[in-house]
C-alpha cells in the first residue's frame, strides 16, 4: 500500500461509519506485514502538512505493531518485520522524535522503549554515539529523551546486567553535566528549561538506583552533580506560571524538579547515610558524604517544609519524600543534632497540623466518600501521604528517641485534648482533636509498653476517645472507631469498658457516613481477637452479619474480608446456620470485585486485593464446618461457577485460593458430584499449558477425586479420567526441561492410583513403572528419588508378582532394589535416615 493510500486508509478508521471504521482496519491488518508498511506509517506520523487525527491514528498503529512484533517472545517465531525495514525505523525514529508535538511523541517513546530493550547494545551499537553526538550537538531534548529511555532498561538490573551503565555514564555525564550547569544559572528561565532539568534528574536517577556507577565515587565529578542538587534544592520555585488548580500545580514542571532533585538526595542518603552498612571499599565515600552534603541536605529540606508553616504550597509528595529523609535521620547522631534545635517546631507546626483532618480530607468525605475510604486503606496512597509520612517521623522519634521527646509529645497532645474538652461545641478545635486521636492510635505499641502511660490507657481511653462515639462530626466517630481498635488488646480492669467500646463499635456499623462504617468494621476484627467471652458477640451476631454484608455491597475492600474471617475462625461450627448466606454474599462479592479489577485493569486495584479475600473468607468458612459435610451439598451450586470460571486462564491471579476451595469441596462433602468432576479437565488443561507452578495446589483436588470418588475415576470413559492422568503424569514426567522440584506432585499421584485402585489397574502399572524408572536415573535430588522409590513400594504393595515380573521384564529389577537398600542404608552425621523419612517415623 503506498503513502497516499495508506494516509486515505487511516483517515477512514476515525469515520463516525462503523462499517467504513471495520473496513478500514481489515485493510490496516491485511497490509501490516508487507515490506515498507512500518516505515510509511512513521513517515505519516512525523509528515507535519498531514491532518493531526490522522498522525494519531497512525501512531497508535505504528506503537501496538511494534509492541507485538517487533521482538517475538517465542524465540522459534519467525520474524514478521523485515531487518530493512526495522534499520530504517531505527534512523528516522530519532531523528524526529524530538520534533514532535507531545500527543505523538508519548507515542513514539513507547516505541523507542520496546525497541531499545530489544536491540542495545547487539543489534543498535550506535545509539550512544547518537545520543553523544546530539547532546553536543546541542540537539539537546531529543538526545535527553532518548537517554532517559536507555538509562531506563538498567534501572532495575542485577550488577552483572548492569555493565553497560558504565559506558553510558562514561559517554553521556560529563556533557549532561555541563548542559545541567548551564541550564540551572539561566536566569528567569522559562518552562522548557524545566523539562530538560526533569530528564536530567530522571537519567541520573535511573543510573543509580540499584548501584552509584564507579565514575561519580570521584569527589571532584561528584560534587559537581551535588552543588547543581542542592541550588535547586535552595532555590524557590518560580511563582510566575504556577497553575491555580492544585491537581495541575503539583504536576508543574518546575514542582516535578523539585521531587525528582528530593529522590535523588533521599537515595543517595538511604545508601550513604549510615556508615554501619557500607562495604570497606564505599566507606571513605559514605564519609565524605555524610560531611560534606548530608546536614546540608537537611537544613534545605527543613527550609522547604518551612513553606507549608506559612501556609505556602508543598506538593503532597514532596513533603511526603523529605519527612522520609528526616525519619531516617533520628537515628544518626551528628544528624539527630543538627534536627534537634528546630524539632519543636518541625513537630508540633509543621508534623502535627499534617496529621489533622484538613480541608482536602472534607470535602473528598463530602463528595465522594467511596474515594475517601479507598485512600484511607491504599498502601500505594501511603507511599505519597504527608500524614503518613508524619505518623512515621512521629512513631520513629518515640521509638529512637523517646526519653526526649515522647512526655514533651504527649503533654503536648493531653493540651489539645483539653482545649477541646474545654471549649464550647461551635469553638471546638474538631480537626485538631482528630489530629491528637490518630497520633495516639500511631504509638500505640510504644504507650502500651512505657510506663506511665501504660497504666492510664483505659482512662485515656474512656475520657477522651469513647465520647467521641457519638460525635457529631463524623471524621471524629470514624476515627475514635479506629483510636479504639488499636486498643482493643489492652487489659481492661472494668469488663463494662472493653464492652462499652465493643457495641460501640459495633453500632458504628449503622452509622450514616460510609468512612465510620468503614473503620468501625476494621476496628471490630481487633475486638472479636481479643474478646473473651463470645457472650458479648453472639447474640448480636446475625444482625452484625447483616450490617457487614450491606457494607460490603458498597466497598470492595480486604479489611472487610478480614474482619469477616476473625468472626468465622473464632465462631467456628457455630457459623452453620450461617454458612450458606455468608458464602452466597462472599461468591456476589466476588463477582463484583472481579468485574471491578477487569474494569480498572490495574495490578494493585482494590478490587482485585479484595477478590482473593472473598476466596480466602469462603475457605475459613468450608474449614470451620468442616464437620458438617451435608452444608457442603448446599454451598456447591453457589461456588461452582467460582471454580470453573476462575479455574482456567481468567483466574490465574486467584488460581491457588481457588483451588484451595476445590480440595475443601472434593474432600469434605458427602460424595464428589459430578459437577465437581466437571473440574478435573479444566485442572488437567491448565496444568499441560501454564499452571505447572502450582502443580502442588493441584495435587490435593486431584488426590481427592481418585480417594473418594474411585469408582467414578475408574468406570468413566467420557471423559477418560485414567488416561487423562496418564497424558499429565507421562508428559510431566519426560519432560527434560522441568526441575526436579517441578514434577514431585506427579509421583504422588501414582502413589494414590496405585493405593486406591488395587487389582483394578492392571494395565497402568507397566506404564507407571517405566517413567518411573526413566526418571529416577537421571533424578539428581535425593527427596524426588525417595520419592519415585516409593511408587515402586506402592507398585509392590499393589501387585507384588506382577511389578516384579515387570521390573524384570524392563530389565531393571537388580538396578532398582540395590540402588533401593542403599538408600535404605544412609544415615545422616545425626545417626538419623537420610532417605525415607515418612518410613522412619513410622517404623
Amino acid at each position: 500500500m503506498d503513502l497516499p493510500s495508506l494516509a486515505v486508509v487511516l483517515q477512514a478508521a476515525l469515520s463516525p461509519n462503523p462499517d467504513e471504521r471495520k473496513a478500514a482496519e481489515q485493510s490496516l491488518n491485511q497490509f501490516q506485514y508487507t515490506p515498507q508498511h512500518l516505515v510509511r506509517l512513521l513517515q505519516i506520523i512525523v509528515d507535519g502538512n498531514c491532518d493531526m487525527a490522522v498522525r494519531q491514528v497512525a501512531s497508535i498503529h505504528f506503537k501496538n505493531f511494534i509492541a507485538k512484533n517487533w521482538s517475538p517472545q517465542d524465540p522459534d517465531e519467525p520474524q514478521k518485520i523485515l531487518e530493512s525495514d526495522k534499520s530504517l525505523v531505527r534512523d528516522h525514529i530519532l531523528v524526529f522524535v524530538a520534533q514532535l508535538p507531545p500527543l505523538l511523541r508519548v507515542q513514539l517513546g513507547e516505541c523507542l522503549k520496546t525497541i531499545i530493550h530489544a536491540d542495545y547494545p547487539e543489534q543498535w551499537p550506535h545509539l550512544l554515539d547518537w545520543v553523544k553526538h546530539s547532546l553536543q550537538d546541542q540537539q539537546i531534548y531529543g538526545a535527553l529523551f532518548v537517554l532517559r529511555i536507555l538509562a531506563r532498561k538498567y534501572e532495575f538490573k542485577s550488577d552483572e546486567e548492569r555493565t553497560p551503565v558504565y559506558r553510558i555514564v562514561d559517554e553521556t555525564f560529563p556533557s549532561l553535566l555541563n548542559i545541567f550547569n548551564r541550564l540551572v544559572h539561566i536566569a528567569n528561565p522559562p518552562l522548557e528549561v524545566a523539562d530538560l532539568i526533569k530528564l536530567i534528574c530522571k537519567i541520573f536517577w535511573s543510573s543509580i538506583y540499584l548501584e552509584i556507577p564507579k565514575q561519580l565515587f570521584d569527589p571532584n565529578v561528584f560534587n559537581g552533580w551535588m552543588l547543581l542538587f542542592l541550588n535547586i534544592l535552595e532555590r524557590s520555585v518560580p511563582l510566575e506560571g504556577q497553575p491555580a488548580d492544585p491537581e495541575l500545580r503539583k504536576s508543574w514542571g518546575w514542582w516535578k524538579v523539585k521531587k525528582w532533585t528530593v529522590h535523588i538526595l533521599n537515595r543517595l542518603y538511604t545508601r550513604f547515610g549510615d556508615l554501619k552498612l557500607q562495604n570497606p571499599e564505599n566507606r571513605a565515600f559514605a564519609q565524605m558524604f555524610q560531611k560534606n552534603y548530608a546536614g546540608k541536605i537537611l537544613e534545605c529540606h527543613l527550609n522547604l517544609l518551612n513553606i507549608s508553616r506559612t501556609g505556602g504550597y508543598l506538593p503532597d509528595r514532596v513533603t511526603n519524600l523529605i519527612l522520609q529523609y528526616l525519619s531516617n535521620s533520628i537515628s544518626k547522631t551528628s544528624m539527630y543534632n543538627l534536627l534537634q534545635p528546630r524539632l519543636d517546631v518541625l513537630l508540633f507546626e509543621i508534623i502535627f497540623p499534617l496529621m489533622c483532618f484538613n480541608d482536602n480530607d472534607q470535602k473528598l468525605w463530602e463528595e465522594d466518600p467511596h474515594e475517601y475510604v479507598r485512600k484511607g486503606y491504599d498502601i500505594i496512597e501511603d507511599l505519597y501521604s504527608p500524614r503518613t509520612a508524619s505518623m512515621d517521623f512521629v512513631s520513629e522519634l518515640v521509638r529512637k528517641r523517646g526519653k526526649d521527646n515522647l512526655q514533651k509529645f504527649i503533654q503536648f497532645i493531653v493540651g489539645i485534648f483539653k482545649r477541646y474538652d474545654e471549649s464550647p461545641v461551635e469553638y471546638k478545635p474538631y480537626r485538631q482533636k482528630d489530629g491528637a486521636l490518630l497520633a495516639i492510635g500511631a504509638l500505640c505499641d510504644k504507650l502500651k509498653q512505657t510506663e506511665p502511660y501504660k497504666a492510664e490507657l483505659e482512662r485515656m481511653l474512656v475520657q477522651h476517645v469513647f465520647p467521641e462515639f457519638s460525635s457529631p462530626v463524623g471524621h471524629l466517630r470514624a476515627k475514635a472507631a479506629w483510636v479504639a481498635g488499636q486498643y482493643a488488646h489492652i487489659k481492661f480492669s472494668d469488663a463494662n469498658n472493653f464492652r462499652k467500646a465493643l457495641h460501640s463499635v459495633v453500632s458504628g456499623l449503622r452509622d450514616p457516613e460510609l468512612p465510620v462504617r468503614v473503620d468501625s468494621v476494621f476496628a471490630l476484627r481487633s475486638f472479636v481477637e481479643a474478646c473473651r467471652d463470645l457472650n458479648e458477640i453472639r447474640p448480636i451476631l446475625p444482625q452484625l452479619l447483616d450490617e457487614f454484608f450491606k457494607l460490603m455491597n458498597e466497598v470492595e475492600n480486604e479489611d472487610l474480608v478480614f474482619t469477616l474471617e476473625t468472626i468465622v475462625d473464632k465462631f467456628g461450627e457455630e457459623m452453620a446456620p450461617y454458612a450458606l448466606g455468608l458464602c452466597q454474599n462472599l461468591a456476589a462479592a466476588f463477582w463484583r470485585c472481579m468485574n471491578t479489577a477487569e474494569a480498572d485493569d490495574e495490578a494493585d486495584d482494590p478490587g482485585a486485593l479484595a477478590a482473593v479475600g472473598c476466596l480466602r473468607a469462603i475457605s475459613t468458612i468450608l474449614e470451620s464446618v468442616s464437620r458438617l459435610p451435608h452444608l457442603f451439598v448446599q454451598i456447591e451450586p453457589t461456588l461452582l461457577p467460582i471454580m470453573h470460571k476462575m479455574l482456567t486462564t481468567d483466574g490465574q491471579e486467584v488460581y491457588e485460593e481457588v483451588l484451595e476451595i476445590v480440595s475443601y469441596m472434593t474432600f469434605y462433602s458427602p460424595t464428589i458430584s459430578m459437577d465437581m468432576w466437571s473440574l478435573w479437565p479444566l485442572m488437567m488443561e491448565a496444568l499441560a499449558d501454564w499452571a505447572i507452578d502450582f502443580f502442588p495446589n493441584i495435587l490435593v483436588p486431584l488426590d481427592n477425586f481418585i480417594s473418594r470418588g474411585t469408582g467414578h475415576f475408574l468406570t468413566c470413559k467420557e471423559p477418560d479420567y485414567q488416561q487423562s492422568l496418564w497424558s499429565m503424569i507421562s508428559h510431566v514426567m519426560a519432560d527434560k526441561n522441568l526441575e526436579d522440584s517441578d514434577i514431585e506432585p506427579a509421583p504422588k499421584l501414582i502413589e494414590v492410583v496405585f493405593q486406591n485402585c488395587k487389582g483394578q489397574v492392571d494395565h497402568w502399572v507397566e506404564p507407571y513403572l517405566r517413567i518411573t524408572v526413566e526418571r529416577l536415573r537421571r533424578t539428581e535430588k535425593s527427596y524426588l528419588k525417595c520419592l519415585l522409590m516409593q511408587v515402586i513400594a506402592n507398585a509392590l504393595y499393589y501387585n507384588a508378582v506382577l511389578t516384579i515380573s515387570i521390573l524384570q521384564k524392563l530389565g531393571v529389577a537388580t538396578e532398582i532394589f540395590n540402588l533401593w537398600f542403599q538408600m535404605l542404608q544412609q544415615v545422616r552425621k545425626s545417626g538419623l535416615l537420610a532417605n525415607f523419612k515418612r518410613c522412619y517415623i513410622l517404623l
